[in-house]
């Protein structure tokens, strides 16, 4: 294989592209195309993707997704499973429609002024554009789905999918239609569900107000009799059915069974006694709005209390309300408050905190209200997911989630399906003209009513659509052709990881977990994988609002998709939320010219007995010194714990040890050794020779470890290093490293383990020391040229990706062993006289004795450390207040230890030193 040069300077904008392009044209991607090198006889690897909302761009939650499934996804495939990662795109009922409302808003239409068809047909052109922006998006981080499967909730076999899966539910009576309270937004004009209700901590007012009694002779309200009850909602008096009292409450026990009269809509309502009233609230009496509070729809069951509707969709009042009727429900609040005020019946207004439910998508404030709607009964569907979860069928990572699962899937509600829009699939339900319902999976409808046979031109269908979350349930299954039993089913159903973030596991992973065991007939996914949120460096969730959202696209632009790429999955932790600070971005871009300039330095070390084109040949043990016999013991211990990284999913893990092998090991300290070798010209050309295998190796290897996370990078450069005949023509196929033995003779005698300060400082005097001892033929003048060769120069310490440091460490540590041998030695012959230590009552016992603390009065402060870093970013400026620095991302930071007082210096000490 001819070896290609590589330019003189990482500019990952010039590859990235047509990497991407290769891998295509290669078509690597589906586990059964052109150039996969999957093995049949695994078990396939599969993940079905989260599909992202139609509705926008790539966001660095996105970003998140895409980089561990393709982590996950790249590793399988070179182990040689089969690999199916499908791609998909969301519909998005409520968030298209409200965002295309907008638009047609400020062009100054409606929806209504359009009509549905109309109004359809430019949503259809609102998403072909942004669905090409998304699939763009996609590939330049470098997500390696199997863009022959996309799909779409939209498409003809998700409707397909949605028809027969709702009939099958509806004639096993799990789906039926009601009037029940359901929550109700009346900026997006839809009902919605309770995981759509933000809960917001709003200030509000208290009002108390009076409600006359009404004499039992007369049949009017007294004047001077009357019940005081409180409520923070005045505009509901309006469909007050009756006031609630607790049973236990001594003031009202006299007054429970009497009747009182509502103002403005002057309705006599009963005093009844129940025990949801908490007594201490307001007065202790509340009134009671079945048709408009949660709590009193419960009371007004338990009551068979009339349900009175006050409110339209557009949160206006109805005719149901009187003199009121049109008005906006906070006009109408004012109004009442005023005319209660005149009446002489508004007896308090006080400040109160409370929580608001706002809507997820408009962030209106959520109205409860009874409507007929399609209902799911989820309790059989929950109790089979939970069985799955607790049989261990289904793994929920981390652990933890599995209580918040078990809690929440215990205590599960039936599951409103219905929402009033116009884009969705639209429930397949007709109604006759004598009340009959027809369920019916075909596109066109039934051909008649089931129950009275009248002809199907009579019957209307059902105005409302799915909940877009219903489509989503079926993702696992309808993407690969159910209801159809076909090939991609049988051999990809179940999938083995469903990566997604913790905040929609009951939005989501609840809902495929309940229809794929009901429908299918096994668990959807092995696995759960819940990542956390990606947030600005003070903790604080992105926002464009805010000013401190991170456009991935623009730091792809700046950085490089494998940096914006490590930088997610090095800060990343199971069901843990990460503070992304944009000097990661520079860490990973540092990482990746490392490993660029590494490699153009083991290519342009080959010796010139080895041809250009010559296939990689295995070095030979025999012939190695200990720096080479280090540097591949370290490679292979890099690979054992990648491997049981991957495992477990612990991706951080991954970077952390890629990034100590790479940078601190193999460029550091292995490069360093290696080259005395191979400048060396008094050395026989073989042993050259196999020290430049050593390396080829080693850089072998750790690229195919970092591929997965760092993809562009490693199959650029990996293309330029030679190859045996068996490998692969591109990386992304290639096979995954198998671990090789380990030396571990040479690595305790080099010690050249960095978790460790002290074996750092005591590590290359020690392979010194045992070349040394082995002769000048096995590592000649190692002394003297590791302390003359040239410099590799580059940023970030060893182990850590964020602090500055050379490998000029190496130098004068080899340099000056000699010096400190010495020292050593001659402190031993003449050892220092023993003197009486007497330290302070509070000191520390495991402070050393022999060294003397400045008192902190003396200490000059430090000098001010110019950054080398480059310039400020335009994403980094988004995140402007920056917190301190972290320099190990993966793990959280040392806390510092406490300060410990100054040792008494004892008299003679100065002589003692002499």
């Amino acid at each position: 294989m001819t070896q290609r040069e590589l330019a003189k300077a990482y500019r990952p904008a010039d590859f990235e592209a047509a990497v991407y392009d290769r891998w295509l044209a290669a078509d690597v991607f589906a586990p059964d195309g052109a150039g996969s090198r999957a093995d049949t006889s695994k078990p396939p690897f599969v993940i079905i993707q989260p599909p992202p909302n139609i509705t926008g761009a790539l966001h660095l939650g996105h970003a998140l997704t895409s980089t561990l499934e393709d982590v996950m996804v790249r590793h399988a495939r070179m182990t040689g499973r089969p690999t199916l990662w499908l791609p998909g795109l969301d519909h998005a009922s409520i968030a298209a429609q409200y965002v295309l409302d907008k638009i047609i808003a400020d062009e100054g239409g409606s929806r209504e002024s359009l009509g549905r068809d109309r109004y359809l047909e430019r949503m259809w052109q609102f998403i072909n554009t942004t669905r090409e922006v998304m699939l763009g998006q996609q590939r330049r981080i470098g997500a390696s789905l199997d863009w022959s499967r996309l799909r779409f909730t939209m498409d003809e076999g998700s409707s397909r999918a949605v028809r027969e899966s709702f009939t099958r539910l509806y004639r096993e009576d799990l789906a039926y239609r009601t009037e029940a309270l359901i929550n109700w937004c009346p900026g997006c004009r839809t009902s919605v569900s309770d995981l759509e209700v933000i809960p917001t901590e709003e200030s509000g007012t208290l009002w108390t107000l009076r409600y006359h009694l009404v004499d039992v002779a007369t049949g009017e309200p007294r004047p001077d009799e009357w019940i005081e009850v409180a409520t923070t909602r005045p505009e509901t008096i309006l469909g007050d059915t009756a006031v609630a009292v607790h049973p236990g409450d001594a003031r009202y026990a006299a007054i429970v069974g009497r009747t009182a009269r509502i103002p403005f809509v002057e309705r006599d309502v009963p005093v009844i006694a129940d025990e949801a009233v908490d007594p201490a609230f307001g007065t202790g009496a509340v009134k009671v709005t079945p048709a408009h509070d949660k709590t009193d729809y419960e009371t007004g069951r338990r009551h068979d209390l009339p349900m009175i509707t006050v409110m339209a969709d557009d949160a206006t009042i109805n005719e149901a309300g009187g003199d009121y009727a049109g008005l906006d429900r906070y006009a109408a609040r004012t109004a009442i408050l005023r005319d209660l005020e005149t009446r002489g019946d508004l007896v308090e207004t006080r400040p109160h905190a409370m929580l608001i439910g706002r809507c997820q998508r408009s962030s209106d404030v959520i109205e409860p209200r009874l409507k007929t709607q399609w209902f799911v009964r989820t309790g059989p569907l929950a109790a089979a997911a939970l069985e799955a979860t607790r049989s261990g069928r289904t793994r929920i990572m981390p652990a933890r989630f599995e209580k918040v699962w078990e809690h929440w899937m215990t205590t599960i509600h039936d599951w409103n399906v219905s929402r009033q829009l116009w884009w969705g699939h639209r429930i397949p339900a007709w109604y006759c003209p004598d009340g009959h319902v027809t369920v019916s999976p075909e596109v066109n409808g039934p051909e008649a009513c089931e129950t009275c046979a009248k002809p199907a031109a009579t019957l209307t269908q059902d105005p409302d659509i799915f909940d877009t979350w219903f489509s989503s349930g079926l993702w696992p299954f309808s993407t690969l052709g159910w209801p159809d039993a076909t090939d991609d089913l049988r051999r990809y159903y179940p999938g083995t990881v469903m990566e997604t973030g913790y905040d929609i596991i009951f939005f989501w992973v609840a809902r495929m977990m309940m229809l794929g065991i009901h429908l299918v007939g096994d668990v959807p996914f092995e696995t759960v994988y819940l990542h956390g949120l990606v947030k600005d460096p003070l903790g604080k969730r992105m926002s464009k609002t805010k000013g401190n959202v991170v456009d991935p696209l623009e730091a792809i632009s700046e950085s490089g998709a494998d940096a914006l790429r490590f930088a997610l999955v090095h800060g990343t932790s199971p069901g843990n939320d990460q503070k992304f600070r944009t000097e990661r971005l520079d860490d990973g871009r540092n990482f990746a010219n490392k490993l660029w300039n590494a490699t153009r330095y083991v290519l342009g070390a080959r010796p010139d007995t080895i041809a250009p084109d010559a296939p990689r040949l295995a070095p030979n043990a025999e012939l190695l010194g200990p720096g080479e016999r280090w540097i591949r013991s370290r490679a292979a211990a890099a690979v054992a714990e990648v491997s049981a990284a991957m495992a477990e999913l612990q991706f951080a893990e991954v970077t952390r040890t890629l990034y100590d092998g790479i940078w601190s090991e193999f460029c550091d300290w292995g490069l360093e050794l290696a080259k005395v070798r191979l400048a060396d010209a008094a050395l026989p050309a073989a042993e050259r020779e196999a020290t430049w295998w050593a390396l080829v190796e080693a850089l072998d290897t750790y690229l195919r470890l970092l591929h997965p996370v760092m993809p562009f990078v490693t199959e650029e450069l990996w293309t330029a290093v030679p190859h045996s005949a068996a490998d692969a023509d591109l990386l992304v196929v290639a096979d995954w490293p198998k671990a090789g033995e380990r030396d571990l003779a040479v690595e305790a005698e080099g010690s050249m383990s960095w978790s460790n300060p002290a074996s750092r400082r005591r590590s290359m005097p020690s392979l010194q020391r045992s070349a040394a001892s082995r002769g000048r033929d096995r590592w000649p003048g190692v002394r003297r040229d590791l302390s003359s060769r040239r410099q590799l120069h580059h940023r970030g310490r060893a182990g850590s990706p964020s602090s500055p440091a050379t490998s000029k460490r190496a130098s004068r540590l080899a340099g000056s062993a000699h010096r400190r041998a010495t020292r050593r030695a001659s402190r031993r012959s003449s050892p220092r006289p023993r003197v009486s230590w007497k330290p302070r009552e509070h000191a520390s016992p495991t402070r050393s004795l022999s060294r003397r603390r400045r008192p902190r009065s003396s200490k000059a402060p430090a000098p001010a450390r110019r950054s080398s870093r480059r310039k400020s970013s335009g994403c980094a400026r988004a995140l402007t207040r920056k917190p301190p620095r972290d320099p190990d991302h993966s793990r959280p930071p040392v806390r510092s230890a406490p300060r410990v007082p100054r040792m008494r210096r004892p008299e003679g000490r100065a002589a003692g030193r002499q």
